[in-house]
């Protein structure tokens, strides 16, 4: 039982609730992304560049012996990266409109995420966020499937708590993050018309 609080902290990582979002999506109509290869990129710009992360840690001289925050410091990098090169590639390629709203909101909560951090100094949960950005996505999408969120938020936070990982209002930020990115993609296209 001690080790549940963690098995939930695995399980919810930003890059899975990333890929079971881009899943539901393309089973509910595989046409939202335009076609495979879009799918493709999706996963490889969401998932995999920020998963890489975790294995390239004990190489990176700069990252490798500093624990946890190592990890989690240099995981920001791979998923702000990953997010960089698919609004790269939706700008380069003709990507249907959601694609990029995806691409455009992970973006801006990583931006988001980087101003709280390093401007105010303040430790947003990136693993609330990473959660509540896909969830959030899937209500917007209209898929009921993203009001599961909730219980999975729930899960990750009794979990983030329990294990001292962050605090309510670290989880709290981390999770409305998304809501400032998705509220601000949203005015933006309803300015363009």
């Amino acid at each position: 039982m001690k080790k549940l609080p963690y098995i939930i902290r695995v399980l919810t990582v930003a890059p899975l609730m990333a890929l079971a979002m881009l899943l539901i999506l393309y089973f509910r109509d595989p046409a939202f992304f335009g076609n495979t290869l879009h799918f493709a990129l999706a996963v490889v710009f969401l998932v995999v560049f920020p998963l890489l992360a975790y294995p390239l840690q004990r190489f990176s001289p700069k990252y490798k012996d500093k624990g946890r925050e190592g990890q989690r410091a240099l995981a920001f990098v791979f998923a702000v990266t990953g997010y960089v090169l698919g609004c790269a590639s939706a700008l380069i390629l003709p990507t249907p409109t959601n694609v990029l709203i995806i691409y455009v909101s992970y973006l801006l909560s990583g931006v988001i995420a980087i101003a709280l951090n390093r401007l105010l100094h303040f430790k947003a949960s990136g693993h609330a966020c990473g959660i509540v950005g896909p969830f959030l996505l899937l209500v917007y999408f209209g898929s009921a499937a993203g009001f599961i969120g909730f219980l999975v938020l729930a899960a990750a936070w009794a979990a983030s708590i329990y294990m001292k990982r962050h605090t309510h209002a670290q989880l709290a930020a981390g999770g409305l993050i998304p809501f400032a990115a998705l509220a601000l993609v949203a005015a933006v296209l309803a300015a363009l018309g």
